[in-house]
């Protein structure tokens, strides 16, 4: 049994379990803000960023999708200007390239002008284009109309991570699964990893990501929301030269997901994706990856099949693309006509952890929560890893006015 008692010794003031890129932004703010405050992160791979932070598109996102006032219109538009001076700092590789949203269809024609006054609202300075203008960006692609967002971005977040670890100073511990945890009111918490290594802290930061819910429950927390994974499947282009930035749809106001995209990354290459299919096990990164006890996780929780009978026109379509390429291709096609099936070439695909509330709602905005010496990060999808800087400090802040009333 760990255990917390009183009078013993504290391995650290602040543990942070997490190796992910807000775990380690998280680090490095605690120690900018209050310099020898003792922070140990613990990360269960044997290195950083190898889930959501290392498996995603690379895209700074410039904020414009998200509701004025939110913590993600926030943080991602605050996030992206200072991500690209942490690169810039740290000679990290980074490009701000602007990107395209493309209306191919009458009907998204209103949310694009919805879309306008959105970027508008939260500062962003955004040019509508029509058709002919689209081949200004890019020649190959096809639209009725589109705006141009001028701070999107790209850059290596997993170059980024590790150099916000190494910054923090922090003693980063890695293959340190955590497989319980005790906290003691007043006291602290003390957790136990795969290895049988005890850590014992005054306060606890929870940026597990894909496992954060059930982080919480081993502290004795009930989060109140479930993370359910979306498996984004990503194809590369075997053409890159038929894209020149990034280029996206509109996306459906009713999904937290911005459809397929196209994204020429840091290194010349382009990806095509994600769609977004259920996964069957928190890292299954392909249909072959089934946990059995994180499946039933999921299928448990009433919240699931809420989602599952509101959306499952939308859930299909998904299905249907993941299964055959050639839907894939025609999807691919509305944005970019002249690509064929033989151009799409399979290519590695992340995991979101997306949390889902009992009610079958998606949780849309970024999820942290405050309890007795604990601090949880419960939902931090896409653009967590943009506004991953501002998260930090917020999630910091928290932590070390936990710290603060011990």
């Amino acid at each position: 049994m760990v255990q917390v008692r009183p009078g013993i010794a504290y391995d650290c003031d602040v543990l942070v379990i997490g190796g992910g890129i807000v775990g380690l932004s998280t680090a490095y703010a605690i120690t900018r803000a209050v310099p020898g405050t003792r922070v140990t992160v613990l990360e269960k791979e044997q290195g950083p960023a190898r889930h959501q932070t290392g498996r995603n598109s690379g895209v700074i996102h410039s904020g414009i999708y998200y509701r004025p006032g939110s913590l993600k219109a926030r943080f991602a538009v605050k996030g992206a200007a200072e991500m690209v001076k942490f690169c810039a700092e740290y000679d990290i590789p980074h490009a701000v390239t602007g990107k395209l949203i493309v209306a191919t269809e009458r009907d998204e024609l209103p949310r694009l002008h919805a879309l306008v006054q959105r970027g508008r609202e939260n500062g962003i300075p955004v040019r509508e284009l029509g058709a002919p203008q689209i081949a200004d960006y890019e020649p190959e692609v096809r639209g009725l109309a589109a705006i141009h967002v001028a701070t999107t971005g790209v850059c290596d977040f997993a170059g980024v991570a590790r150099q916000l670890g190494e910054a923090s100073g922090a003693e980063i511990r890695y293959g340190a699964e955590v497989v319980r945890a005790d906290r003691r009111t007043g006291l602290g918490v003390a957790v136990l990893t795969r290895t049988g290594d005890i850590v014992r802290s005054r306060v606890l930061v929870n940026c597990a990501g894909l496992y954060c819910d059930e982080i919480a429950r081993m502290t004795g927390d009930d989060p109140g929301m479930r993370i359910v994974p979306f498996r984004g499947e990503y194809y590369e282009l075997a053409r890159p030269e038929l894209v020149r930035g990034l280029v996206y749809p509109v996306p459906d106001p009713a999904f937290p997901f911005l459809g397929v995209h196209l994204t020429r990354g840091i290194d010349g290459s382009v990806h095509i994706g994600p769609n977004a299919v259920p996964a069957l096990a928190r890292e299954g990164y392909d249909w072959g990856v089934l946990r059995p006890r994180e499946l039933a996780s999921t299928l448990t929780w009433p919240g699931s099949w809420r989602i599952a009978r509101r959306h499952w026109r939308y859930g299909a379509g998904e299905l249907r693309r993941s299964a055959s390429k050639a839907a894939f291709t025609t999807a691919v096609r509305r944005l970019l006509p002249p690509v064929q099936e033989t151009d799409l070439l399979p290519t590695s695909a992340g995991v979101r952890a997306q949390a889902v509330l009992r009610d079958g709602t998606l949780v849309d905005d970024f999820l942290i929560q405050e309890t007795d010496r604990a601090v949880h990060v419960l939902n931090a999808p896409s653009p967590a890893a943009t506004a991953s800087l501002p998260i930090g400090r917020e999630v910091a802040r928290r932590a070390l006015a936990a710290l603060g009333a011990m």
